[in-house]
């Protein structure tokens, strides 16, 4: 039905980057490192595509025929986060890099924060693992009523809350504030990130209430492009905050990889002309960034087992991207992001897969987006359309 797809499996890299070493990333592989850890994976459906073609996995045999062609992207953007990743796939070269702070938030900031919410005070203020920091400061902040800061290797103003001591409104208003008013210009962190969690003492969970609160990103990327030329755009998941809805008509939410998965499929069936931007964020929400390598590998079966149900939906004019946005190496010894190529699986149905090589940005797989739907643009990248 003429529809392309760009579908973003979180935090799935395949392998550092030459500029790694200045992200404290050496070695980082996310994939590759995974399968050595388990003993190999197992992705049937992933490995007839073309996925062990990128680079050597352990139980993942490369094709001689592979049903799509593939390759893998290289990062021209400073940082590794998520923003970053996806206004990079959206056609932009993102020449800033957002502020971190791996020692917490600066005195003045904090301040700044209370003084502009009405919030009495703060717990944390420290880089910090969303689950640890609950296990750690939750019963404190069920008696205080002081929401919880934290940050980590991203640029990243994290505000965690018990839904029954912060609602969510009144939590997303805090959000909404410290995006508008407390981190304004030289700390304009990437995003600000509302992470309520419910449960008593010693069994806090966090909730699917997340809500990011992003930038607009600076320049028109794919997404607009396709609206203004009357191409219809559906974002899925976490794509919505990270693009801060611009360019974006149909604005689609999920909570975990199943939900993404079945909007997929929904949006495949109704569609037609359109650009269908989707991100499956479990990856690198509850393994990745949990050092969690059994449970990245559970999720990426639980989509390999889904993914004929997608292809089965597409037609001979549609066209569909499987990348990612970063690496997430679970079994490094930190819990962030790292600095790696992405892998690039192009599948048109019934065409034979050729080796796309290294492409030199993200931003390839937008200017094939614009290539596709014949669209004159000042995007960054190169097409690989019809390579």
């Amino acid at each position: 039905m003429n529809n392309f797809f760009i579908i973003v499996l979180d935090g799935v890299g395949v392998g550092e980057l030459p500029d790694a070493s200045k992200y404290s990333d050496t070695g980082s592989n996310t994939l590759g490192n995974m399968a050595k850890h388990l003993g190999g994976l197992n992705l049937p459906n992933l490995e007839k595509l073309g996925l062990g073609n990128i680079i050597p996995i352990k139980g993942i045999e490369p094709q001689k025929f592979p049903t799509a062609s593939y390759g893998k992207l290289a990062e021209v953007s400073k940082g590794k986060d998520s923003t970053t990743g996806h206004w990079e796939l959206g056609g932009l070269k993102v020449e800033i890099e957002f502020p971190f702070y791996p020692k917490g938030f600066p005195r003045e900031l904090i301040q700044k924060f209370l003084n502009e919410t009405g919030e009495k005070g703060i717990l944390g203020n420290y880089a910090a693992s969303g689950t640890e920091i609950i296990k750690e400061l939750g019963a404190e902040h069920m008696k205080t009523g002081f929401p919880i800061v934290y940050t980590s290797a991203d640029s990243v103003f994290q505000i965690a809350a018990h839904e029954e001591i912060i609602p969510l409104k009144r939590l997303y208003e805090i959000c909404t504030i410290t995006r508008e008013k407390v981190l304004t210009g030289k700390d304009a962190c990437g995003r600000v990130i509302a992470r309520p969690f419910v449960g008593s003492p010693g069994e806090f969970k966090r909730t699917t209430n997340r809500k990011d609160f992003s930038l607009d990103p600076p320049e028109p990327t794919i997404l607009d492009y396709c609206l203004n030329n009357g191409i219809d755009t559906y974002a899925i998941g976490k794509v919505n905050d990270l693009f801060n809805y611009k360019g974006i008509k149909h604005q689609l939410k999920t909570k975990s990889n199943l939900e993404g998965i079945e909007t997929i499929i929904e949006t495949s069936k109704k569609a037609s002309n359109s650009l269908i931007f989707a991100n499956l964020v479990d990856f690198d929400v509850y393994y990745g960034h949990r050092n969690d390598p059994e449970g990245f590998h559970s999720a990426l079966k639980e989509f390999d087992a889904r993914l004929p149900e997608i292809l089965n939906c597409l037609d001979e004019t549609d066209r569909l991207i499987f990348t990612a946005d970063h690496g997430n190496d679970a079994t490094d010894i930190s819990t962030d992001h790292t600095r790696e190529y992405i892998p690039l699986i192009y599948y048109r149905k019934n065409i034979p897969g050729k080796n796309l090589g290294t492409r030199e940005t993200f931003s390839d797989v937008a200017q094939t987006a614009a290539h596709f739907f014949r669209i004159n643009n000042g995007l960054n990248g190169k097409s690989f359309l019809n390579d």
